[in-house]
């Protein structure tokens, strides 16, 4: 979708209500009306420090983003691979070089999830996660918004087996940007490889789902419960 046909769609849904986040590289100049839509959340994708991202996003360089988000209010996402653990300390270095930009409002941190078959050296290591997962409790406390609760920490620990097990991709619907075509089983789309699944969203509800009420039943279980009643309703319809 043209960013000329979102700048009138915007506007519609901030006026139905409706919370929109908006994924971007930042390639090019960002509409400052958006800016005044207070259900948008502008999430800007940046691959690492400047010299990586630099290489692997060209056009969408560091010195477009600076110039591109000026007057927004946006999120910082970097989804951390193993390449970036391989230098130590580039999580703060990203955390500290984000979180000192007035436009940016939170950091986000996700891990690298993989697809079946990636033997990328994008992907994470046993021992890359969790070294990344303690990483990422050390930068919270230094850098206020790194956006990290424990709960989202915990998830990431235990990520769900199989989208069947995930409740992000159950309570959530993925379109492409023509808005048209789904996006299946989540929104990496193909065959992701939940076991490693770093999706911020997935692991907070995931840990959500293991929260046990006065510590017997866990919400996740009656989530699925109450899935299974709602569906046989609808069948019997």
């Amino acid at each position: 979708m043209r960013w000329r046909e979102l700048d009138k769609l915007l506007p519609e849904l901030a006026r139905q209500n409706v919370e929109v986040q908006l994924v971007t590289s930042a390639v090019r100049p960002i509409p400052r009306d958006w800016s005044a839509i207070e259900a948008l959340h502008l999430v800007v994708s940046i691959d690492g420090l400047q010299a990586e991202h630099d290489r692997r996003r060209a056009p969408a360089t560091y010195d477009r983003i600076l110039k591109h988000i000026a007057g927004h209010s946006v999120i910082a996402h970097c989804t951390v691979t193993r390449q970036m653990l391989r230098r130590d300390g580039d999580i703060a270095k990203f955390a500290d070089y984000w979180s000192a930009n007035p436009a940016v409002r939170k950091v986000w941190f996700s891990l690298y999830t993989p697809q079946q078959g990636d033997c990328s050296e994008e992907r994470l290591k046993p021992e890359n996660r969790g070294r990344a997962i303690a990483e990422f409790a050390e930068v919270r406390r230094a850098y206020p918004k790194v956006d990290m609760p424990d709960a989202v920490r915990r998830g990431l620990e235990s990520p769900p087996e199989s989208p069947a097990d995930c409740i992000f991709s159950k309570i959530t619907e993925c379109f492409s940007a023509d808005l048209t075509t789904r996006i299946e089983p989540c929104q990496f789309g193909g065959q992701p490889v939940c076991s490693e699944c770093g999706c911020l969203a997935s692991a907070g509800l995931a840990s959500v789902a293991n929260y046990k009420l006065a510590g017997l039943v866990s919400l996740g279980s009656i989530y699925k419960a109450s899935r299974r009643i709602g569906a046989s309703r609808n069948a019997a319809a």
